[in-house]
């Protein structure tokens, strides 16, 4: 018995024993899991806890600033009230918009958009429901949040233009990106955030854009924003401003100056290669297009005969005719081709092998030299100067005056801008056959294949009233180096600026009586017209008698070209301007003489250097 009870005690302290094993390793390893939680993985685990309050948002930057060159505000922003949609707070996300169109205006392309987006995109990613909201119906959806899970509110910036006409084209605007564009770009992909789509804003996107910070915030269980945290978030950087050399006074003049045509001009300082005002009219509103423009507002646009979305300025091409002629009389010169009195005799045509080639004055000229053929503008003395030339000399002085090359100026420009100086070997490429004589003719009076933009024409400008290798610029130029010297005889450059002159201010000049010079007191001017045929005359047209241009309709009347520089003597200021289907030279010579003059009469190179000057005293202009 007594050995039965010992047998009984030594079992049980062996289950004992064993059990209290057993415990004692389930405490220990519920110890070093504690252990391994609350020391080891304890920073794990509370970044975690702290993810389901808190939360970052991506803050997106403010867009710096396009300003005219003394400061005046071209593109700015504003506060724009919008709403977005959170797809992962909202749920049903058809049952969301329903909740909220009792309260706004939703249309039902809008709705489409809308969830098409939430398709494509991350369910966390917001997505913009309205932008630019009025302050009432902002109002009105901020007071019925509480039933509207994953409607979120947000006052943000949206860009604007206080000039819309007038630097629609130079300016450009902004949209939201592309899906392509976007790629997993979080910034591009933000509802509210744009990026340049044209113009300054395109060119300059990367300066004006900023950078993007993180906004820490506090949130309660539904994911609504509590509180922010700034101390502990990463603030956006500001986009820089971009200062342009653009006067905005003569942006807006240029404008109302050529408004009611399809037209452009451009001016520039001569001394700088600054670009005074760069204007293409018609033009358009660019805050149409910030927030998405309509259909029916783009299809007007887009259908409108005078092109208002077309940049003329800076991409339209056209023959530049008779402006060419001071630029080929120079190269006659400089080549040693022709000599300054040397006589043509001009009947109004000449013959070449089986074809006549006429004068744009059917009667003639009668014996023209340099000067005379300048002034009068006659075709006969340049096709004699063209031959001589011939089209390898042509080439290298029209590139070298800066015809036929794309100007990095600070704005967007496409490749195609760059117009056309003919050769041989594109002719064989382009048209299957050999050169000839003939193409040369009409190339040397600014005719045929040859084809240029208004930008273009104001770099020669500029190149011819002062001999040096301008460049044109958009952006402002703090402390401008002398451009290269082109090597031109001073006596050659001399002939060729009295030829110029005298075209506006001597009887017989193309410009004389239509000008009656620049209209400021002791400053003379420099210039030259130009006529543009659109469709070639026939023979049988010609022997019937042409119609006038106001006979024709408007699409095939020939189109107004003129460039010009003043002062005569010391030029500072060029411009170049064409009329499209203005008929004829004067047509683009009198809103080109009015924006000489405007630039004359207010100087605003010398503005420039006294607000500077003052600036740095700390006196106020």
């Amino acid at each position: 018995m007594k050995r039965d009870k010992q047998e009984n005690q030594a079992q049980f302290n062996r289950r004992a024993i064993l059990m209290a094993g057993a415990g004692g390793a389930v405490f220990a390893g519920l110890g070093a899991r504690l252990y391994t939680l609350q020391v080891h993985q304890q920073e794990r685990y509370r970044l975690m806890a702290e993810d389901n309050q808190f939360n970052f948002r991506l803050e997106t930057p403010t867009r710096g600033r396009i300003l005219d060159r003394f400061g005046e505000a071209v593109a700015e922003n504003r506060d724009s009230y919008r709403i977005v949609l959170i797809p992962e707070q909202a749920g049903d996300a058809e049952a969301a918009l329903n909740r909220l169109a009792r309260l706004m205006e939703l249309s039902p392309e809008r709705r489409e958009r809308i969830l098409r987006e939430i398709q494509r995109s991350p369910r966390f990613q917001p997505v913009e429901i309205a932008e630019d909201l009025d302050w009432e119906t902002f109002a009105r959806v901020n007071l019925h949040l509480p039933d509207l899970p994953g409607i979120s509110p947000d006052v943000g910036e949206v860009r604007t233009y206080p000039h819309p006409q007038a630097f629609a084209h130079v300016a450009g605007y902004v949209q939201a990106a592309s899906e392509a564009a976007a790629g997993n770009d979080p910034l591009l992909l933000h509802p509210g955030f744009r990026i340049g789509r044209a113009g300054v804003e395109a060119a300059q996107d990367q300066t004006l854009r900023g950078s993007a910070g993180q906004l820490k915030v506090e949130v309660n269980a539904y994911g609504r924003v509590i509180r922010e945290l700034p101390a502990q978030s990463n603030p956006s950087v500001r986009g820089q401003d971009v200062m342009l050399s653009v006067d905005a006074e003569a942006q807006r003049f240029g404008m109302q100056r050529l408004a009611g045509e399809s037209a452009a001009a451009v001016t520039m300082d001569v001394q700088s290669g600054e670009i005074l005002s760069l204007v293409s009219a018609p033009s358009f509103d660019p805050n149409l297009f910030v927030t998405g423009i309509g259909t029916d507002d783009f299809r007007a646009l887009n259908e409108n005969e005078y092109r208002p979305l077309f940049n003329k300025a800076t991409t339209g091409l056209y023959a530049p005719a008779s402006t060419v002629k001071g630029m080929m009389g120079m190269a006659a010169l400089e080549s040693g081709v022709m000599e300054p009195d040397e006589r043509v005799r001009c009947v109004g045509h000449t013959t070449l092998g089986n074809r006549r080639f006429h004068c744009w004055r059917r009667e003639g000229h009668g014996s023209v030299d340099l000067h005379e053929g300048i002034k009068t503008s006659c075709d006969i003395y340049f096709y004699e100067v063209a031959r001589r030339l011939g089209i390898d000399r042509i080439n290298e002085i029209c590139h070298r005056m800066g015809l036929g090359e794309i100007y990095d100026i600070g704005m967007h420009i496409p490749d195609r801008a760059d117009g056309l100086v003919p050769n041989p070997q594109w002719m064989r490429a382009r048209r299957n056959r050999g050169w000839s004589t003939g193409d040369t003719y009409n190339v040397g009076i600014g005719q045929g294949d040859l084809l240029a933009s208004p930008l273009q024409l104001a770099v020669m400008t500029s190149r011819l009233a002062t001999g040096r290798a301008v460049t044109p610029t958009l952006l402002r130029r703090t402390d401008p180096a002398p451009f290269a010297d082109m090597g031109f005889d001073p006596e050659h450059r001399e002939r060729i600026h009295r030829a110029m002159r005298a075209v506006v201010h001597e009887p017989g000049g193309t410009s004389y009586w239509s000008l009656q010079g620049l209209g400021v007191e002791g400053v003379e001017m420099a210039g030259k017209t130009g006529t543009a045929q659109v469709y070639s005359i026939t023979t049988a047209e010609r022997a019937s008698g042409l119609r006038s241009q106001d006979e024709l309709p408007w699409r095939l009347r020939n189109h107004g070209l003129f460039i010009g520089y003043a002062p005569a003597i010391d030029p500072k200021y060029a411009v170049a301007a064409v009329v499209e289907h203005g008929g004829g030279g004067s047509a683009a010579a009198l809103p080109a003489r009015d924006l000489l003059r405007d630039l004359i009469e207010r100087d605003p190179a010398q503005r420039l250097q006294t607000v500077t000057a003052m600036a740095g005293t700390g006196q106020e202009s």
